[in-house]
């Protein structure tokens, strides 16, 4: 698919190393770097900081799918594992220009710094009854839980659900649904029986706002709609609210659990937050950039032969921006990048940058700050079950996440 041995490009593969060494490869391979997803699908990765950002501000390189040459050819399979990830239907991830502007504005005023921090006192809430689940759940397993299962997912996911309107009996299957929507290895069958029933949920939740609204997202984004919107209006609602209900946890999600991670295994930095001498702040931002919870992000499409760093990517190529590549950039964040270190405060870009930055890192920020100072605050003695066994890594190259966080509260 355009590839010659020469090429030699970077396997991204989850079953074969930690999301920490593919990213220690992808920076040291350059600025630049052939890779071969999943599939076997060819890309170009960006991996350094500087030239991401100039890729994510340039209007050149854009988010339609009709303009990968590989789809257009079709050599990309409709039930090729990522596909979800590409092919979202018109929403506010894969549109630009005015397009993107029109469908991103009303969820962007929705997730203002004004508006995120009006939820503070729930998201405390929830995550002090969360904090009680995950205590009752250690008593009855002999002192040891999954802190991803009982906490780390169902607080970003709760969260989001009361924005949107969402039923809580449906986060269980949601998370299911999540877990194989980022599997790169789920079989054909499956990755369209995902689409399709995430799709189903979401559509269903519209439904249900339009026969009874209420004081959530879904009902106020309706209401903008008129009392007889257009089916096309109806379907560009439904992709933008999948796309900010997974983005709107599975973000946190993995935030909140590679934090907890890097703080138990260097106890000499958690001690810093204790003594005051840096923030909870500090080091959700240090998470970010070492450890963001996206590790590429698929994809931006070259509209004419564009140079990059000194590398040209071609007319209708693909490119991924490899996070995890620019949170270890030694000219960015300085030679011990690869060291996890809250006296840094970095200047990141985790939440991605130019049009398409995240509107909902605000919120992510608030949620991970107030698990880490409650989380810690109610268990001091919180330690790694396993502290030297490595742990499992989720099967998604787009994802820096761990299938499991098993703990010792005390």
């Amino acid at each position: 698919m355009g590839l010659t041995e020469d090429d030699r490009p970077v396997l991204l593969d989850p079953t074969i190393r930690t999301s920490a060494e593919e990213s220690e490869l992808l920076y040291a391979a350059g600025p630049v770097v052939r890779v071969e997803l999943p599939g076997g699908v060819p890309a170009w990765a960006v991996t350094h900081d500087a030239p991401a950002r100039e890729v994510m501000r340039d209007s050149r390189f854009v988010k339609d799918i009709n303009r990968w040459g590989a789809w257009k050819r079709g050599e990309i399979p409709a039930d090729w594992p990522l596909i979800g990830l590409v092919d979202l239907g018109p929403s506010l991830v894969s549109t630009d220009g005015p397009e993107h502007r029109r469908l991103r504005r009303p969820v962007a005023r929705e997730f203002t710094p004004q508006r995120v921090e009006a939820l503070r006192g729930r998201v405390e809430e929830i995550t002090r009854e969360l904090l009680d689940r995950t205590e009752r759940a250690a008593d009855g397993s002999g002192g040891v839980v999954d802190l991803k299962d009982t906490f780390a997912f169902p607080l970003p996911i709760t969260v989001v659900g009361e924005l949107f309107g969402m039923p809580t009996d449906w986060h269980r299957p949601l998370r299911e649904l999540y877990d194989s929507f980022f599997d790169d290895k789920a079989a054909p069958e499956t990755v369209l029986a995902t689409l399709q029933g995430l799709y189903g949920y979401i559509a269903q939740l519209v439904r249900l706002k339009r026969d009874e609204p209420g004081a959530d997202l879904t009902s106020a984004l309706l209401s903008e709609l008129g009392d007889e919107p257009s089916e096309e209006a109806v379907e560009e609602l439904i992709a933008t609210i999948q796309v900010m209900i997974t983005a709107g946890h599975e973000t946190s999600v993995h935030l909140i659990v590679n934090a907890v991670r890097s703080l138990l295994g260097d106890p000499a930095q958690l001690e810093l937050v204790h003594t005051g001498r840096y923030s909870w702040d500090d080091v959700v931002e240090e998470s970010l950039r070492l450890d963001s919870p996206t590790l590429n992000f698929l994809f931006r499409f070259a509209t004419e032969d564009i140079d990059i760093a000194g590398t040209l990517v071609r007319e209708g190529e693909g490119v991924v921006i490899s996070y995890g590549g620019m949170g270890r950039d030694r000219g960015q964040h300085g030679a011990d990048a690869d060291r996890f270190d809250i006296s840094r405060r970095p200047r990141h870009t985790s939440f991605g940058h130019g049009p398409h930055s995240c509107p909902g890192s605000a919120l992510a920020r608030l949620e991970t700050t107030i698990a880490l100072r409650e989380l810690f605050a109610r268990f001091p003695g919180l330690r790694l079950a396993d502290p030297d066994g490595p742990p499992e890594r989720s099967p998604s190259v787009i994802i820096n996440g761990q299938r499991t966080l098993p703990v010792r509260l005390g």
